[in-house]
């Protein structure tokens, strides 16, 4: 295995590792008081994300250059064409799965858990880390699903990220790039690690589904 491929594969799973934490920081919390209250509008909401999750990554890659060029709102952070770039996509292209399956995680966990914590004296925030814990099996099946998707997505790390050679060059851009260039051994290379690693945490998802 080359030095050129082992960097771009840590790079990518990189990348993908911190969209996936940072896209946390607010799916937890959407999909805890979508799963855990009861209002108007609810299902809607619920709707909404579940078909936001096969929008397509180029659109949001048009959008992010556009809000992100020089002349867009948020030019001024000199965003454009960095890993940043494309963890702030990939983060935004994986909520709508993240929401959904957790949301639906949460869902599952019997109601009395969290009352029953509660009559133990413990607070709101803690009742609703023991509903996570005893969602925790729906919760590492959502994040599976959405790292796989960042992992392998094309479009907007390309667009946002340029694919510049060691610092924003994934995995996806790195294929796209062999092949236009008939560079066909290390595109096969590439496909093959980033296949391997979608399938293992596909099958780990899978095991945990019949646990």
């Amino acid at each position: 295995m080359s030095e050129q491929l082992i960097e771009v594969v840590l790079r990518s799973i990189w990348i993908s590792g911190a969209a996936l934490l940072f896209s946390l920081t607010w799916c937890l919390p959407i999909s805890l008081f979508l799963g855990l209250r009861n209002f108007r509008g609810r299902n809607i909401i619920i709707s909404i994300f579940n078909a936001f999750i096969g929008f397509p990554t180029v659109a949001l890659g048009i959008i992010l250059v556009a809000l992100f060029s020089n002349a867009g709102a948020l030019g001024s952070l000199g965003l454009l064409y960095t890993p940043t770039a494309i963890i702030i996509g990939q983060a935004l292209l994986v909520t709508p799965i993240l929401v959904s399956l957790l949301t639906s995680a949460i869902e599952s966990v019997d109601p009395s858990i969290r009352d029953l914590a509660k009559t133990l004296g413990a607070s709101d925030g803690q009742a609703k880390l023991a509903v996570l814990s005893e969602a925790r099996k729906g919760t590492i099946l959502a994040g599976i699903a959405a790292f796989n998707r960042a992992i392998g997505e094309l479009g907007v790390a390309l667009m946002v990220g340029a694919s510049l050679r060691g610092y924003t060059r994934v995995m996806t851009t790195q294929i796209a790039l062999e092949y236009n260039r008939g560079e066909w051994e290390l595109s096969v290379q590439l496909a093959i690690v980033l296949l391997a690693i979608v399938f293992s945490l596909t099958l780990l998802a899978n095991m945990l589904r019949r646990d």
